[in-house]
């Protein structure tokens, strides 16, 4: 299954939109209302849940500045990755897209796509407010 965030856009250059996004705590900005837990593990490995949802362990597995920032699933039932795709449009303004990518069931696909599609791009349109 591979789902795609709008592109948005942000008012800095990539290397400052990678930077923001290579440091996992920033995440806690970025995350829906509905977020119920969340917690860094380490420098690279970040867990949140979100109300009603099993908590989910991401961790920073690429990353290729100032373009391209990857996490995946660490542990856990499901193979997935968000990837962070960032382009430089400008002096100073970037197009930032997120890409969710997994390996999953027919059945388990349709009940999650409706929900990631909406939280992958809660995470992208928060990115502008964040930074």
């Amino acid at each position: 299954m591979n789902l795609e965030s709008p592109k948005i856009s942000v008012s800095k250059s990539p290397q400052e939109v990678f930077d923001f996004l290579s440091d996992v705590k920033n995440f806690e900005a970025l995350m829906p209302e509905n977020i119920s837990k969340f917690e860094v593990l380490d420098n690279d490995k970040f867990l949140f849940a979100l109300k009603g949802m099993p908590e989910i362990i991401l961790k920073k597995k690429e990353a290729i500045a100032p373009n391209k920032i990857v996490l995946g699933a660490a542990g856990g039932k499901l193979d997935f990755s968000l990837i962070g795709n960032i382009v430089e449009t400008g002096n100073d303004t970037s197009d930032v897209q997120l890409q969710f990518t997994g390996d999953f069931n027919p059945m388990m696909a349709m009940m999650i796509k409706g929900p990631i599609s909406k939280f992958i791009e809660t995470l992208a349109t928060s990115i502008p407010k964040a930074i």
